[in-house]
């Protein structure tokens, strides 16, 4: 199987119909793969948080309706990194709330999932207070293997994980806007969450600054070894990586660390 990861740079000077251009452009290029993955929030950048709610768009805005053409044009799988998604107002509000949201496109085009952030970045400001919370884990059943649906922030926190690898993922895709100061954690912890589920991690950054912020880049492809299989620079490339999605069950066979989970198991309590 073949996954490029397109390391989109998010500049201000840039307008967010240029950028959703470019990215289709960059997208249409990967024909030939099997599945290709855009960053966080790349049509705004991950914290211009002023933009969120002027840019923010429906499900199945400009940004889906650019995205599943471009998947569809070069028949790939396309995980469309994130939006600031508008969603429906309730009774008597002006307006919807606003949420994170990842969108996965088949090769025909067709909007096979979306996740709604689950854990927002910001700690009572930014994200954290402008956005809604997701409640549901999401997993995609692509022809060679399980995805299991993360964003940037998430990859903090491994009950999410494990959550995704008991619903069948064998394969973490974690589109972020991660920034160049944390830039180890990023490292470090994809590595762990593949080592921990035994699975494969395609972690992919942004390069650029967002809102004064440098962004780390560093995308990267981690085997269930916890192997690095494709690491990016800092500035815009395209990690192309190949890997045999059937070592994972040959990786949890040989070494069956899995079975011998004893916490967050269902157990009788009293």
């Amino acid at each position: 199987m073949r996954a490029s990861l397109i390391q989109f740079r998010v500049e201000e000077d840039e307008s967010v119909d240029s950028r959703r251009r470019r990215a289709a452009a960059l997208v249409r290029d990967q024909a030939g793969v099997d599945l290709v993955v855009l960053p966080e929030l790349w049509t705004t950048g991950a914290f211009a948080y002023e933009r969120f709610a002027t840019e923010a768009e429906p499900l199945q805005g400009p940004t889906c309706e650019v995205m599943a053409k471009a998947a569809s044009d070069a028949g790939v799988w396309l995980h469309a990194g994130s939006i600031p998604e508008r969603g429906a107002a309730a009774d008597g509000a002006d307006e919807g709330p606003l949420y994170n949201t990842s969108l996965v496109f088949s090769p025909s085009g067709e909007l096979a999932a979306f996740y709604r952030k689950i854990h927002r970045f910001g700690f009572d400001k930014g994200e954290a207070v402008l956005m809604g919370a997701g409640t549901e884990t999401v997993t995609v059943r692509l022809p060679e293997t399980t995805v299991g649906v993360a964003t940037c922030y998430d990859l903090r926190f491994p009950e999410l994980f494990r959550s995704l690898v008991d619903a069948g993922a064998e394969t973490l895709v974690i589109p972020a806007g991660w920034p160049e100061r944390r830039r180890s954690h990023w490292t470090l912890l994809a590595r762990a969450r593949a080592v921990e589920n035994q699975a494969y991690v395609l972690a992919c950054g942004t390069a650029g600054t967002h809102a004064g912020v440098p962004q780390a880049g560093h995308s990267i492809v981690v085997d269930p070894w916890g192997e690095i299989l494709g690491e990016a620079g800092a500035d815009e490339e395209i990690l192309t990586v190949e890997f045999d999605p059937a070592e994972v069950a040959t990786t949890r066979d040989r070494f069956p660390a899995l079975k011998d989970r004893v916490l967050g198991l269902e157990r009788p309590h009293r």
